[in-house]
């Protein structure tokens, strides 16, 4: 069984056992179930993927990189069985966190919870140390709100101080449309192609310059986002 990250206090009352029975159990639940049985529609395929076998052949760690609007679907580029360690992510401490957290756990995604932009040095601390514990790690970094694909800083801090590589990704398919959000978040029409391409893994020295390190991954996942997008251009 894999280990369980700690996760914040919450320090809010969740609502009555009626209540966090249903936010928190049945909603996440039925959402991931719904997820999993639409994602088992689609044909899936893999551009890239052998250098990324290479880094978990070799048990390092890394971290995967992607726009919010490309969130739906992306258990699926994490196909690997991990000893006693997977995959994390960073969920807020808020109600709608606590809802994301549980909705993850179920496609054996676990928690770091804290807020980047609450307090962003507190969250950059826990996901150092999961990382350092032997977790990998998902960052959407535009997110949780925005602004759409413009890259925050994160990802790059924390790849410098664990040693991690940095693995951009997106998914893209044949058949889809776009959610009215702030993200334009996209979502496959069942029985799509998905397409699943994967940046080239690197690593950043410890005293690499974060500023023109953001400026090269801004860059490599707009030159993913443009190729996801015309993937689904070309069907049209």
């Amino acid at each position: 069984m894999a280990a369980r990250l700690d996760i914040a206090e919450r320090g809010r009352p969740l609502g009555t056992p009626l209540a966090v029975w249903l936010n928190f159990r049945m909603v996440p639940f039925l959402v991931a179930g719904m997820s999993k049985l639409w994602s088992y529609t689609l044909r899936v395929r893999q551009v890239g993927f052998e250098a990324v076998e290479d880094v978990v052949a070799r048990n390092e760690r890394f971290i995967l990189s992607f726009w919010h609007r490309r969130l739906f679907m992306m258990p699926l580029a994490y196909p690997f069985q991990r000893k006693d360690r997977g995959v994390a992510i960073l969920s807020s401490d808020s109600r709608d966190g606590e809802r994301s957290a549980a909705t993850w756990r179920w496609f054996g995604i676990h928690a770091v919870r804290g807020t980047a932009s609450d307090d962003g040095a507190k969250a950059l601390v826990r996901m150092i140390l999961a990382v350092k514990q032997g977790w990998d790690f998902g960052i959407t970094p535009d997110g949780p709100r925005g602004p759409l694909m413009e890259l925050k800083p994160g990802v790059v801090a924390l790849a410098r101080k664990t040693g991690a590589w940095i693995i951009p990704v997106t998914l893209a398919f044949d058949r889809q449309f776009e959610l009215k959000t702030w993200d334009r978040m996209v979502i496959p029409l069942p029985f799509a192609t998905c397409t699943i391409r994967y940046g080239t893994p690197y690593r950043l020295p410890p005293k690499a310059e974060d500023n023109a390190e953001a400026v090269r991954l801004q860059r490599t996942m707009d030159e993913l986002e443009a190729w996801a997008e015309g993937i689904t251009t070309a069907q049209t």
